[in-house]
């Protein structure tokens, strides 16, 4: 019951590919040799302006996320303080009470 169990492992086995003849008459066309500026995106001005423009949309939502978690905080703080004062208020009035009789 408590020993594990384990998948079955892959039996798929692939078939050869058959040998495929080919009869051309014309001649093999030779490979293009790599450059070192292959990888590289061809960007135009339009595409470096969106890329601009995504960018300045992205640090402005992280800064109203940023915004607005702070403004909790300050919020808590505010709510805290103000409570704590009341409590200071309502014992230091039962020490009074408690005091007269």
């Amino acid at each position: 019951m408590f020993k594990p169990q384990y998948p079955r492992p892959d039996t798929y086995i692939p078939a050869p590919a058959p040998a495929s003849v080919e009869h051309s008459t014309s001649a093999p066309v030779p490979a293009k040799p790599p450059t070192a500026l292959d990888g590289l995106v061809q960007s135009s001005p339009g595409t470096a302006l969106a890329l601009a423009a995504g960018g300045v949309v992205g640090v402005l939502a992280l800064a109203s996320v940023a915004v607005s978690l702070l403004l909790a905080v300050a919020v808590t703080a505010v709510a805290l303080s103000l409570s704590s004062v009341v409590l200071l208020f309502l014992i230091r009035a039962l020490r009074q009470e408690f005091k007269n009789h």
